[in-house]
This record gives C-alpha cells, sequence and structure tokens, in this order.
C-alpha cells in the first residue's frame, strides 16, 4: 500500500480547494446563480483570489424564535490600486459604488488600495463590472498572489527618479498579476449576450509564474526610497530600496521575508522585518522579483497556512540556502546590497510643489473611512472637490489621500469646502490623529477578537490633551491599532502598537520607529481599553522625563529597555493614583 502523507504534509483545505479549482474558477459561477446568500467554503477560498471574502456583521446577526443566531452574509471587495494612483473620476466612481452597492462607506487601506463593505451576493457581478469600467479590478487584490504593489505616491515631477520607480512598479504589477481568465469568464460575462468583455491576450494561458496552485500565501510588494520609506518597506514579503545618485537610478537593494501576522497560540509564529538579500540594476527587477516569488511557489509551507508567508520560508530554508535558491531561479549571483538603507520618513500631509508649478495636498483621512455622519460630512465634502476641482488623487500608504496638480487659489477652496461640512483640513488635526491608524476589526472582520477602527478615534481624543500638557504635541510617532494580532495596520514596527488580545483587551508594544526598520517588543499584556490612555500616558511622561536631544519616541524606548520604561511608568501611575 502506498504511504499515506503524513499530517504535517498534508495539504491544507485551501490548497485541495486550489488544486482542484481549474485555475481559480471552481464553482463559483454556478454558486453565484445559485440564489443561497453565501458561497461553500471551497468556493469562499478561491473568491479572495478574485478580490473579495464572505463576511458577516456580528452585530447583525438575527436569532429567529429561539434558534440560533443567522450570519447576515455580505462581502468586502478589495481593488488593486497600484502605488496609490488615480483619477478624480475613479475615486468618484468608488465613492458611488459604496453607495449604491455597499454599506454606504468606502475605505483607503495601508497598503494604497480601496476596499467596499456590504455588498450582498447578487449585487457582486455588477461590482466587479463596475469596477472594470472604472479601468480597475479587483483580480489579486487578496489570496494567495501577489497583492496590491505599493511606493511612494508624492508627485515630485521634478524629480526623475519618483518617476522611474513608479513606471517600475507599473510594470512589475502586470508581471506578478494573475493569467487566468477565470475572472473574465466569471465576472465579465455580459448577461445578455453571454460574451466575455475583450481582453488582451488569446486562449487561455496557463499561469507560467504561479502554477496552478498559486503561492502558499498572500505575498506583498513595495517600493521605497531611502529618504522617504513611508511605504514600510521592511514589512513586505519583497522589497526594492531605491539606489539612486544625481537623479539616476542605479537599482534597488533587494528585501525579503518581511511580514506582520501572528497566531498568538501559535509560539511558531511572530513577526517579521525583511532581510538585505542583495542589489540589482533596474533591468533585473522583473527576474528577481519573478525568482523570489517561485521559490516561495515552490518550498513554501502548503500544509499550515499558520507558517506560509515567505518569512517562514526563510526562517526554514537559513537565509543564505535561500539566497542559494533564488540566485539559481535567477539564473545568476546576487551583488551584495550596496550601502544605502532607509534613513527618512515622510506622510506627505500638507501642501507641497510638485515641482512643475503646481501643488499637491496631503489629506488626512482618519483611520482611511470616507464616510458622511452627522455634522461630519467627508464622503459629501470629497465628491464636492472631486467633481468641482477635478485633480488627480494618490492612496497612501497611512490611509490617507493626496490631491494632486492643484493651483494656488484652490487652496482656500478645498479649506472652505472642508469646513463647510465639519471637516477638519490636516493643519487643524494634532500631530498624534496624524500619525494614528487602526485596522477594520470588529464587527466585520472574522479574526478580529477586539475593537479597532470604532475606538481609536475616541482614544485620540482623550490623549490629545494629555500629550499638549507634557509638552509632546508636535511631536511625531506612530500610534497603530489593530482588532488581533494578525496586524493590518503594522503595529510592530511602529512607536505605540495596540494589538486586539480579547474582546475589550489589548497587548502594547513599544520601541518601534517611524523609519519601520525595527520591530517593537512587548510591553504589557491584557490592558484593557479604559486604561490605555493612562498607560500610554505614562511611557510619554517616561519619554519627556528621561529622553536626550532630538530622540524620538521609539528610540528612547528602545535604548531605555521596555523593563526600565515599564518600571519608571509602574511607579509615575502609582503616584497618579495617590494623588487622584
Amino acid at each position: 500500500m502506498a504511504d499515506e502523507p503524513t499530517p504535517a504534509s498534508k495539504p491544507s483545505a485551501v490548497e485541495v480547494a486550489k488544486t482542484a479549482s481549474d485555475y481559480l474558477r471552481g464553482d463559483i459561477a454556478r454558486e453565484l446563480a445559485d440564489g443561497a446568500p453565501g458561497f461553500g467554503k471551497p468556493s469562499i477560498h478561491l473568491l479572495k483570489n478574485h478580490g473579495t471574502y464572505q463576511q458577516d456583521d456580528r452585530e447583525t446577526r438575527k436569532s429567529v424564535d429561539g434558534k440560533k443566531s443567522e450570519r447576515q452574509i455580505s462581502f468586502m471587495i478589495r481593488t488593486c490600486v497600484p502605488g496609490g494612483k488615480l483619477s478624480a473620476e475613479q475615486l468618484l466612481a468608488a465613492i458611488d459604488m459604496g453607495d449604491e452597492l455597499g454599506n454606504g462607506t468606502i475605505r483607503l487601506t495601508t497598503r494604497q488600495s480601496i476596499q467596499h463593505h456590504g455588498v450582498v451576493k447578487g449585487e457582486l457581478k455588477d461590482f466587479m463590472q463596475r469596477v472594470h469600467a472604472n479601468h480597475l479590478t479587483t483580480l489579486a487584490a487578496c489570496g494567495d498572489v501577489e497583492r496590491n504593489i505599493m511606493c511612494c505616491p508624492a508627485p515630485l515631477h521634478a524629480n526623475p527618479v519618483r518617476e522611474a520607480m513608479q513606471a517600475k512598479l507599473d510594470e512589475l504589477a502586470r508581471h506578478l498579476a494573475p493569467r487566468t481568465r477565470a475572472y473574465y469568464e466569471i465576472w465579465l460575462t455580459n448577461p445578455d449576450t453571454g460574451e466575455q468583455e475583450k481582453v488582451a491576450g488569446g486562449p487561455e494561458v496557463i499561469e507560467p509564474i504561479y502554477g496552478p496552485t498559486y503561492l502558499p500565501r498572500k505575498f506583498k510588494t513595495a517600493f521605497a526610497l531611502p529618504e522617504d520609506n513611508c511605504t514600510d518597506v521592511y514589512a513586505n514579503d519583497l522589497g526594492f530600496i531605491v539606489v539612486h545618485e544625481r537623479g539616476k537610478i542605479l537599482g534597488y537593494n533587494v528585501l525579503a521575508g518581511g511580514g506582520m501576522g501572528v497566531t498568538p497560540s501559535a509560539a511558531k509564529t511572530f513577526p517579521a522585518l525583511a532581510k538585505r538579500l542583495g542589489f540589482v540594476p533596474p533591468e533585473d527587477v522583473l527576474a528577481i522579483a519573478e525568482a523570489i516569488v517561485k521559490v516561495q511557489r515552490d518550498f513554501g509551507n502548503r500544509s499550515d497556512r499558520k507558517v506560509a508567508r515567505l518569512k517562514y520560508t526563510i526562517h526554514t530554508m537559513g537565509l543564505e540556502n535561500f539566497r542559494a535558491k533564488v540566485e539559481e531561479y535567477f539564473g545568476k549571483p546576487l551583488a551584495p546590497c550596496h550601502p544605502t538603507d532607509v534613513h527618512g520618513f515622510d506622510d506627505h500631509i500638507g501642501w507641497h510643489e510638485q515641482g512643475d508649478g503646481k501643488f499637491f495636498y496631503g489629506f488626512n483621512v482618519e483611520n482611511g473611512r470616507i464616510h458622511d455622519t452627522g455634522d461630519f460630512r467627508l464622503k459629501t465634502a470629497l465628491r464636492k472637490i472631486l467633481r468641482e476641482i477635478k485633480p488627480g488623487v494618490r492612496i497612501t500608504a497611512h490611509q490617507s489621500l493626496l490631491f494632486t496638480d492643484l493651483t494656488v487659489t484652490d487652496r482656500e477652496r478645498i479649506a472652505k469646502i472642508l469646513h463647510d461640512h465639519g471637516v477638519k483640513t490636516s493643519e487643524e488635526i494634532s500631530t498624534l490623529r496624524r500619525w494614528s491608524m487602526a485596522c477594520v476589526a470588529l464587527p466585520t472582520c472574522s479574526l478580529a477578537v477586539a475593537e479597532s477602527e470604532r475606538v481609536l478615534p475616541g482614544l485620540i481624543d482623550s490623549l490629545e490633551p494629555e500629550v499638549a500638557k507634557l509638552g509632546l504635541a508636535h511631536d511625531a510617532f506612530t500610534l497603530r491599532m489593530t482588532g488581533c494580532p494578525n496586524a493590518c495596520a503594522r503595529p510592530y514596527n511602529s512607536d505605540i502598537g495596540i494589538v486586539g488580545r480579547t474582546l475589550g483587551k489589548y497587548t502594547i508594544f513599544l520601541g518601534g520607529r517611524l523609519l519601520g526598520d525595527r520591530l517593537n517588543e512587548h510591553y504589557k499584556d491584557v490592558v484593557p481599553f479604559e486604561e490605555l490612555s493612562k498607560e500610554i500616558m505614562a511611557v510619554l511622561a517616561c519619554y519627556k522625563a528621561e529622553r536626550k536631544g532630538g530622540e524620538t519616541l521609539g528610540d528612547f524606548c528602545h535604548r531605555k529597555g521596555v523593563a526600565g520604561v515599564r518600571t519608571w511608568a509602574d511607579q509615575w501611575l502609582a503616584g497618579a493614583r495617590g494623588h487622584g
């Protein structure tokens, strides 16, 4: 009898679904028309590669006649926006789709893309077709493929390095896009004629990079400038740091193996920063990216999705063995990394000259959520700006917007529109709020164990006056919050990371930094939400009392050590309570 596969080598359920899917087709088309509110598990796995997650709002589950509560199924859909580059018309169309087919909001993501919530199954196909008509796609916005590729969105036209970087990103995004025609067959078929949308290419092309089972897990890539790591390049599976001199790109330092997600119950999981792998000239970017993707395809763990990211492949193989395998797939040795590394970070908020006589404006969108609520009518204000001024649009890695190609007179117009709709300008928000961000979390994310997006604004509200009293109102430090350890808002390399531990309680991490090139450390666990403000203020009081000149919060915590900060802060808290 043939040997049975061991439990360790048995493919995961997701791998089984992909293997049987015929290049991501599966039963999606049939189930799309079956009248049920949702899909079966194999299709749910496959749908992520098409850009959508099946979800339910935990707060709207219904219980009928004492029976078990019923899930109110809807779908989150994510759109690929390479480098965050959009037109005013495209963002307007996305906002309209949120109103007409979603829950009335849209969300800008930490990967420079757009996310919609609340789309029902019967409108999925209409939604995908409208995205396609908007000259965008949801294909590979999620799933076990290359996700939306990031780079600095700032439109500095006098800088040929930035333009060349964006062009290289666009080229790589096309190269690593899945080539299955399943997406077009399922979503872009004309319901009246049965004809598919005309697309480049002929008959089915077998996936030359991904193969029939695609990657073992999601794969994220970013480009960064040494002077501006606004994309958190070290947090990605694959990173390219531009090496440039006198306005010309010499090449790229290649990084591999970054990733934030952790499973607390599995000690084998960990956050990781990408490791410096080698240097390539510009013409080799596509080839080295393909080689790294293929190594991950062939050697990544397909049995245990908890350890299936590239960081675990490198950890298992060892960095030198991994590099040797990449060189084998690449077809030649990798040159050593250039000494260049990241040394600056700019979120591009506020007014800036573009270098072509025009301006761009970085507008802070708190946690990326575009909505109208009460007197705060951000969605309506943005519609007016997009329709009347017609700026170019960029999405940042901090969930905010850049309005580009503006004139001097647009400054007052934009400020007036925002104020007329109860929205503050970027100049009117605190530094603390500007550098904070949160994941979606409850009630729709199935992985969330605690609140994040809905409670971070209130936490900032409570911190702002106290931070001002300490004289730290203008200190820039990243505060990132997530509803679970999967870390969609990149909390593990921030100055202060707040990670959902269980309902209403969080783990605090300290000692990362704005540059994103250092992981933070565990500070306190199972902290009730109501205690977060006091705990953070104690840390900041320690920072104010003992920092050295010019030292950032993250650098201070790293130098003093989290144990030292904890001892000082606990004494401060005891004194504060004693005087309360």
